[in-house]
């Protein structure tokens, strides 16, 4: 018998309900949604990604220093500049 169908035959059975998430979370814990898909409905999804990125150009000393400041402070370059600009812009505004 190949291996798939092996697995598929030794699966737990796939509850029909959950009595708390905590039970829910258990059981993905430890079993994989792929074991499942003959038994999960199709599902249509539309996603829209808001997110805009505009790249800048940095001086290459300045790009240095800010990656520098960034592992410093634990995050990374692109969050410590949205960070100071957003700042400056608060106070100018």
């Amino acid at each position: 018998m190949p291996k798939s169908k092996r697995k598929r035959l030794q699966r737990d059975s796939l509850p029909e309900n959950f009595r708390s998430l905590e039970e829910f979370w258990e059981f993905w814990d430890t079993h994989s949604t792929a074991d499942y898909a003959d038994q999960m409905p199709a599902v249509r999804a539309a996603v829209k990604i808001q997110s805009k990125k505009v790249y800048c150009p940095v001086a290459g000393e300045l790009a240095s220093g800010l990656r520098q400041e960034a592992r410093r402070q634990g995050i990374t370059t692109e969050t410590l500049v949205n960070l100071w600009l957003k700042e400056k812009l608060t106070r100018v505004s």
